[in-house]
């Protein structure tokens, strides 16, 4: 029995900031980031946006041609969450008009937890083929105005409802896992912005990629030549070329560069102009990687590798399946990002404070509207958030 994506979809926001206004601000050459870190623009979410809204406009698209009588899970994995208490899902519950037989619950490890949640997901189904379940995974990366990981920020959600009667790709229950305690990346509940030690962060990525690797070829007999393309969490693009690198040379492969980029440089495409949507990161590599790329993928294994700091990484495997194209909202996903509409710096920074001046006093504040989509966040009262459905 196959277990797979059987529709998958992403959203991201209306409003993009290019780097070249990050680099004019702070007197540097704009190639610092369009190729140093491979990064040449980050969406930018409006007052009137966050997880909930970004997560809902991607799952009516993912929810289109899906019975939704047959989900009966929805895990929402973010690391932006807007309740200590109340996951994000029910609010996307809500606003989607999703079946009220249903559980819902948010899971947390950095970018790691919409891979988690995959991992959960695909034995369940297995064990009860007549469901279906919704895996959403959205985020807003913020590291502040004028600070080493604000040219890496970003925002987007990805839907993806998976069943025992995939049309996008199968999934191998084989995968390899590593767990260690490390503080490279990590956001306290008193703080909006992460704290991030870069250069540690990306040594323990390529540590965890190597212990994963190792666990997941010993499970599952496969090799390096087994794969056609690689996918990997990027917190900025060249991420994944460093990681790739790093897996030919420990894999004893002998790949020329030009070739090993092939295996990865579709993947990467969203990533450039999108910027880090951290939980939902692999997955959005994985969708531009279908989008965009001009080979045909059917019958394609593809390697999968998800990390979230913290430590948790898992490498993971699936094989696309025939007929992929024609169940892809690639168009759409396409015309989104090319139409979002450009800021100067100022709006950028404007929208970008107004979360940190939102008050916690429980005093009414009503957002500004702007372009959401079908959803936006319309504000709080009595410390209650409230949603507006737009379409």
């Amino acid at each position: 029995m196959q277990v797979g994506i059987e529709s998958i979809s992403l959203y991201t926001s209306h409003y993009y900031l290019d780097l070249q206004k990050i680099a004019e601000k702070r007197g540097e050459d704009y190639n610092k980031y369009y190729t140093g870190i491979g990064q040449e623009r980050m969406s930018v979410p409006p007052p009137d946006e966050d997880v909930v809204t970004l997560a809902a406009n991607a799952v009516i698209q993912a929810m289109e041609n899906i019975d939704a009588r047959q989900i009966d899970t929805l895990m929402f994995a973010t690391e932006s969450g807007v309740d200590q208490s109340k996951a994000a899902g029910i609010w996307v519950h809500k606003l989607t008009n999703l079946p009220k037989n249903m559980r819902v619950f948010e899971l947390k490890q950095a970018c790691y937890s919409g891979a988690g949640g995959l991992a959960l997901a695909l034995p369940y189904l297995l064990q009860h083929p007549d469901r279906k379940i919704l895996i959403v995974a959205a985020d807003i990366a913020r590291y502040g105005l004028e600070s080493v990981g604000e040219p890496t920020q970003g925002a987007g959600a990805i839907a993806m409802v998976l069943s025992t009667s995939p049309k996008i790709m199968t999934f191998e229950l084989s995968s390899g896992i590593f767990t260690q305690d490390v503080m490279d990346f990590w956001r306290p509940n008193y703080r909006d912005e992460a704290l991030v030690d870069g250069k540690y962060s990306i040594k323990m990525y390529l540590r965890t990629l190597m212990e994963a690797w190792e666990q997941y070829t010993a499970l599952s007999g496969r090799r390096f030549e087994d794969f056609n393309k690689f996918v990997y969490h990027l917190p900025f693009a060249k991420m994944g070329e460093k990681a790739h690198s790093f897996l030919v040379k420990h894999a004893a492969e002998t790949l020329e560069e030009s070739e090993w980029l092939k295996q990865i440089e579709d993947a990467a495409v969203y990533q450039r102009v999108i910027g880090n949507t951290y939980a939902a990161s692999v997955f959005t590599a994985l969708q531009s990687l279908l989008d965009v790329s001009t080979e045909d993928l059917s019958g394609k294994r593809i390697g999968l590798f998800s990390y979230g700091s913290g430590s948790v990484g898992e490498f993971f495997s699936g094989a696309v399946l025939p007929g992929y194209r024609t169940h892809l909202h690639s168009s759409r996903h396409q015309q989104q990002i090319i139409s979002r509409i450009p800021l100067d710096y100022n709006t950028y920074a404007e929208f970008y404070s107004y979360k940190s001046n939102m008050p916690t006093d429980g005093s009414a504040i009503s957002t500004p509207i702007h372009k959401t989509g079908s959803f936006r966040f319309a504000g709080l009262q009595e410390h209650r958030r409230i949603y507006e459905v737009v379409r």
